[in-house]
């Protein structure tokens, strides 16, 4: 499985416990120099192998490789609308058929949706942290031409933090 924005790779190190092997991305080195050290004592190195990236730029993976992509808030991030349809057009292109794609996003019915500077393009700043907030139509444009499996709902940290947690899958 491919994850995009593993940061220091609490994400990726569940997935290799449980038995995947995980390609793990991220903008920082640091943060997955982290993710290799803890790979490393949790005796799980040889199931995670990561790759310092960018998701503006084009996935650097050949088409139709990866079985599955994850990623857990990364397209919160200050990404354009435009930025993360590109983004999801590089996930389809790396997919095998059949694949799927799981990411879990903020969505606009967050208590905290708004409450700071708006910068257009649903992203607004909060203490100097960019969040872009979700709406339900865009979750359906990014599923279009795929089959949206779910929509779940959750909650994660100590703030209110509306999530939901979308799982779509690439036609076969």
């Amino acid at each position: 499985m491919l994850e995009l924005g593993a940061g220091h790779g609490r994400d990726a190190l569940c997935f290799a416990r449980q038995g995947f092997t995980v390609r793990a991305t991220d903008f920082s080195p640091t943060g997955l120099r982290q993710l290799r050290h803890a790979a490393h004592e949790q005796d799980v190195a040889e199931r995670i192998s990561t790759m310092v990236h960018d998701v503006r730029e084009p996935l650097p993976i050949p088409n139709a490789t990866v079985d599955a992509v994850f990623a857990h808030m990364l397209l919160c991030m200050a990404l354009s609308t435009g930025e993360i349809h590109a983004l999801a057009d590089e996930i389809r292109r790396v997919l095998r058929p059949g694949g799927t794609f799981v990411y879990t996003v903020r969505h606009t019915g967050d208590a905290h949706y708004g409450a700071g500077t708006a910068h257009g393009d649903d992203i607004y700043e909060h203490s100097g942290f960019a969040v872009h907030f979700f709406p339900r139509a865009l979750v359906d444009s990014l599923a279009e031409g795929w089959t949206l499996d779910e929509v779940h709902p959750f909650e994660e940290g100590d703030l209110p933090r509306r999530l939901w947690r979308v799982t779509q899958t690439l036609p076969g």
